[in-house]
């Protein structure tokens, strides 16, 4: 009998592409991973993938070369594209624990020699102004409200309340903000990120889209060469941007600037569950008996159904009982659905999107669905200079939404509030709400995580009460955390 053997193909010793066909040749060759390897080259390696992954579409062979790209000074919008892949793994620098100095922005390329250049410049530059301006009067509040431990040291002190202004000043920062990230992908995705950044609209993202295919070339020259603008794509964006608008009232919020906090209902309905699998739970109990057992699935739906409430009751918690806030339930908690129609500040959309288990199509950012105000700002004393500023950004979106309603985008603040359909299972919903309602995470997303866990409970309560969430609601966050929502 062979001896049992697990070892490493090094990156370090082999390429990418090399990789990729050594395991790729394992499904006929009896030979070794290690003896594959050893006849390879570069050469035979690209002429392998050329056959296989181009010509005949194996794009499965792809996904065994892995590269790790970063991206430095990019724009938060052109950021969204980047980290829109389900299948990659990403770091960026944080707007909570990193400050942002008085350059740290993107001139949209679309403004190159355009009347409204200067003016943009204007506007971003009193943003970060303001924003520079926040951090002292906050940062002392902070100062008088969590004093210093024993012992701490002053590097220590300021690691333990940064976050805790910073949290509050970076609602003012704009979408045009630089930031970096480290990504990590196999060549398949990266062929795939690629496409969807040569088709964006915005010129940034396709000028970055073009550099990740120069750079990857140099690693796995084969499988990313073709990677290219997508017709498809570009044309139906395109002509889906075109249809009249649909809604019963006649008008698109984008007709025309609305009121602070008076966007078509924003406040009162800014977290609703538009659907959802009615049977869910049962769909869920019969997967798990379904599992562990030798029934077709109809009948063990069929058995579930049959069930007492009291008798469901029980099998929910033999199901899930033992589950601790560190664990992951099991794979049938993914045969019930969720559908969330969101409105939530700039800010807590990028926590909410890196949940990419999610399937989430958000809107373009806009200032014309109003914009909140944390309460540590009020209390600070500038509630006026933080509301000017803002006022800033929605005429400048106006005067750049007329030029260009995507490349407006770029001065809009994380203050302001977004629109986003996000549909997920109730395995991600654990995931997503005991992580986002944990006492690290940050106010905005806590309060939009605490309100849909409130949503599923009150459709599911037989399993969405086992997860484990700090004793807080989403109405309490508001008081706590917000002057205006």
């Amino acid at each position: 009998m062979p001896e049992r053997d697990i070892y490493l193909l090094s990156p370090r010793a082999l390429s990418p592409e090399t990789i990729a066909v050594a395991f790729a040749k394992t499904s006929r060759a009896p030979e070794s991973f290690r003896e594959i390897a050893e006849g390879l080259s570069e050469e035979k390696s690209a002429q392998f993938h050329e056959k296989w992954v181009v010509g005949y579409g194996h794009a499965s062979v792809a996904e065994h070369a892995v590269l790790h790209i970063a991206f430095e000074n990019v724009s938060r919008i052109a950021v969204e594209t980047i980290e829109s892949s389900r299948l990659a793994s990403y770091t960026e620098k944080s707007t909570r624990y990193q400050k942002w100095g008085q350059a740290d922005f993107t001139i949209p390329p679309e403004l190159a020699d355009h009347p409204l250049r200067d003016e943009f410049i204007a506007t971003v530059r009193g943003l970060f102004s303001t924003y520079a301006d926040s951090l002292e009067p906050v940062k002392n509040l902070i100062l008088g409200k969590s004093p210093r431990r024993e012992n701490e040291s002053d590097e220590g002190y300021d690691r333990r309340i940064r976050s805790q202004y910073v949290d509050s000043c970076r609602f003012i920062l704009p979408a045009a903000a630089t930031a970096n990230l480290g990504m990590t992908a196999n060549a398949r995705v990266i062929e795939m990120v690629i496409r969807k950044m040569l088709s964006h609209p915005l010129a940034e993202v396709r000028e970055i889209g073009e550099k990740v295919k120069e750079v990857s070339k140099a690693e796995t020259p084969t499988l990313v060469k073709y990677a290219d603008t997508v017709p498809y794509v570009v044309e139906t964006a395109r002509e889906i941007a075109l249809i009249p608008n649909p809604s019963p009232k006649g008008r698109r919020e984008s007709d025309s600037p609305l009121p602070l906090g008076e966007g078509l209902g924003v406040r009162e309905n800014w977290c609703t569950l538009i659907d959802y699998d009615k049977d869910g739970e049962k769909k869920i109990l019969a997967a798990a008996i379904y599992r562990f057992n030798e029934m077709p699935y109809a009948d063990a739906l069929s058995y579930i159904k049959s069930l007492k409430k009291k008798e469901r009751a029980e099998l929910a918690d033999i199901l899930l009982k033992r589950l601790s806030r560190f664990d992951v339930p099991l794979r049938e908690l993914e045969y019930s659905n969720y559908t969330f129609d969101l409105v939530m500040d700039q800010g807590a959309f990028a926590e909410f999107k890196r949940h990419r288990m999610m399937t989430q199509t958000p809107q373009r950012l806009t200032t014309r669905l109003g914009y909140t105000l944390p309460s540590l700002i009020t209390e600070a004393g500038f509630a006026s200079k933080y509301e000017s500023a803002m006022e800033s950004a929605i005429k400048m979106y106006e005067k750049l939404y007329a030029f260009n309603p995507d490349v407006a985008q770029y001065i809009v603040p994380n203050g302001f509030n977004r629109r986003v359909l996000a549909q997920f299972n109730l395995r991600e919903a654990f995931a997503f709400c005991q992580l986002r309602t944990a006492a690290n995470a940050h106010f905005s997303i806590r309060r939009v995580a605490q309100k849909m866990y409130e949503e599923i409970f009150r459709v599911h309560p037989l399993l969405a009460q086992y997860m484990k969430l700090r004793d807080e609601t989403w109405q309490s966050v508001e008081e706590s955390y917000f002057s205006q929502v």
